[in-house]
């Protein structure tokens, strides 16, 4: 049993090292095309989203010692999965100012 879960991790670990290689790929093929890259982070978002509110939740705890178990492997794996966005400030510290004496915006009343 316990060599069943143990070629079931590595299997796992073997897919999670394909995803990831073949995410990196797909970045460095969009490489200074921010639409490019864009879309892709939409799909891994998208992927997320369906992971986590289809197979995630069916998986979900049914007893008190499964929950114990999956909230033990949350603290110790590193917490929950999360996608940031990037705020909107960091995304504006990227502009550079067209001109050096950088016109502010009025609104007239």
């Amino acid at each position: 049993m316990n060599n069943d879960r143990s070629l079931d991790t590595e299997k796992l670990a073997s897919k999670l090292e394909t995803i990831t290689t073949t995410v990196y790929d797909a970045v460095e093929s969009c490489q200074k095309n921010s639409i490019a890259i864009l879309a892709l982070l939409r799909q891994l978002e998208q992927l997320h989203r369906e992971i986590r509110d289809g197979a995630f939740q069916e998986t979900l705890p049914e007893n008190r010692q499964q929950l114990y178990s999956l909230l033990k492997d949350i603290e110790a794996e590193g917490g929950w999965p999360y996608i940031e966005r990037m705020k909107l400030q960091a995304f504006l510290a990227n502009l550079q100012p067209e001109d050096s004496t950088e016109e502010k915006l009025t609104v007239d009343c």
